[in-house]
């Protein structure tokens, strides 16, 4: 009959507290993983964070109230074309309704990238203006 796996004791009869090399990396990996885990809740609470604050600023509010209206005006058209006559299905309103919030939202970023290019170079010549009164 086998053995039961214990605890080996030394020459002294006392017993050893050395663990077996498997048993001592599982451990191992086991902290390596549970701090990787404590890590990676940090970080994704950091995202999270920093999603929720993009999510907040007046530029991302005012680029979906944009999308919104213009897809909500692409689908009003539609219907309103429907009560007329022409015929049409919810897959081409909406794919319609798509197309015109892309088309908004790339238009007011477009706008938004002018003004801030605008404002750098002003800046730029109003540096280069006090520089040249300093010298």
């Amino acid at each position: 009959m086998a053995k039961k796996a214990s605890a080996k004791s030394d020459s002294s009869g006392r017993k050893s507290t050395k663990r077996s090399s498997s048993s001592g990396s599982a451990s191992r990996v086991m902290t390596t993983s549970s701090r990787q885990k404590s890590r990676s809740d940090g970080v994704q609470s950091d995202m999270v964070d920093a999603l929720i604050k993009l999510l907040q600023s007046p530029l991302v509010i005012d680029l979906l109230a944009v999308g919104a209206t213009a897809a909500l005006a692409a689908i009003t058209e539609s219907r309103s074309s429907r009560i007329e006559g022409a015929g049409g299905n919810n897959k081409k309103t909406l794919k319609a309704a798509g197309k015109a919030a892309a088309a908004a939202v790339g238009r007011r970023i477009a706008t938004e990238f002018d003004e801030i290019r605008e404002a750098s170079k002003r800046a730029g010549e109003d540096r280069t203006a006090k520089a040249d009164a300093a010298a």
